[in-house]
């Protein structure tokens, strides 16, 4: 079968590679991701070839690294993806943006109006790439970057479609005590249940005992590791973002989907 590229323009080149065409509870606060009926299980992609084109299109889609957006002093720096994605012509994308912050003393991220619109302005772009039917944003801000985050995010919802789902990875403490996050404009926080460091313990214990994130946008979907085992039995109503730290193969969905079930 003949695989068509399609090259979209970000500055440098975004390189995505297709195939030819031929549920969360009821919620107070809107869920675009059930609206457009995002799959159950959503597999990371990260800055690497991947091909995919074993997945079934009702149960997976791809949540693929698009872009990284780097804040030093007022300019945003742009590196966007470089590898090819392989996937059905059916299959559901969501692009992600990964934004990092120059943490040097002299090109310490202005975190200015400037740079938000800049950022608002390349994910929008994203929605551009084939498939891709949501955004996604992954930022570890700290405490004094969580108004930039916030000001970013209410510009980004308000610049992209009404029905366009935004969602946010979140770091796991985010979901349990620090409740910051409760009211942004945003369709999910996915909190990222792996590779929690010094919070590893207390959340795993937490989760072990049955307790549960806290807040709305919490509770509906889960970030996993595919190499490291559940810290409790999960919600099978919420979605679940996978991340693997090599390329996808077709038998990685066996020792998934046995995870699941647990």
């Amino acid at each position: 079968m003949t695989i068509v590229v399609r090259t979209i323009s970000l500055g440098l080149a975004l390189l995505f590679a297709v195939i030819p065409f031929s549920a969360c509870r009821s919620s107070r606060i809107r869920n675009r991701a059930n609206e457009v009926q995002l799959p159950p299980v959503m597999l990371w992609a990260w800055e690497r070839p991947e091909d995919l084109r074993f997945l079934n299109s009702r149960r997976y889609g791809v949540a693929v690294l698009a872009q990284t957006l780097v804040l030093k002093d007022n300019d945003v720096v742009q590196k966007p993806r470089h590898h090819p994605l392989l996937v059905p012509p059916d299959l559901k994308v969501v692009a992600v943006t990964r934004i990092e912050s120059q943490r040097s003393k002299t090109q310490k991220p202005a975190l200015s109006g400037s740079q938000a619109a800049r950022i608002t302005e390349l994910i929008r772009k994203t929605l551009e790439l084939p498939n891709v039917s949501a955004v996604q944003v992954d930022y570890d801000a700290t405490t004094s970057e969580r108004e930039f985050y916030r000001s970013l995010l209410r510009e980004l919802r308000a610049q992209l479609p009404d029905e366009t789902p935004l969602s946010i990875t979140a770091l796991a403490s985010f979901c349990i005590g620090d409740r910051w996050i409760k009211d942004l404009p945003i369709d999910e926080a996915i909190p990222m249940a792996f590779r929690m460091g010094t919070d590893s313990t207390r959340i795993q214990a937490m989760l072990a005992d049955g307790h549960d994130f806290r807040g709305e946008l919490c509770q509906r979907s889960y970030g996993i590791a595919l190499d490291e085992p559940l810290s409790a039995r999960f919600d099978p109503a919420r979605r679940v973002y996978v991340f693997n730290s090599h390329p996808w193969k077709e038998s990685d969905l066996g020792v998934l989907e046995e995870r699941l079930r647990q």
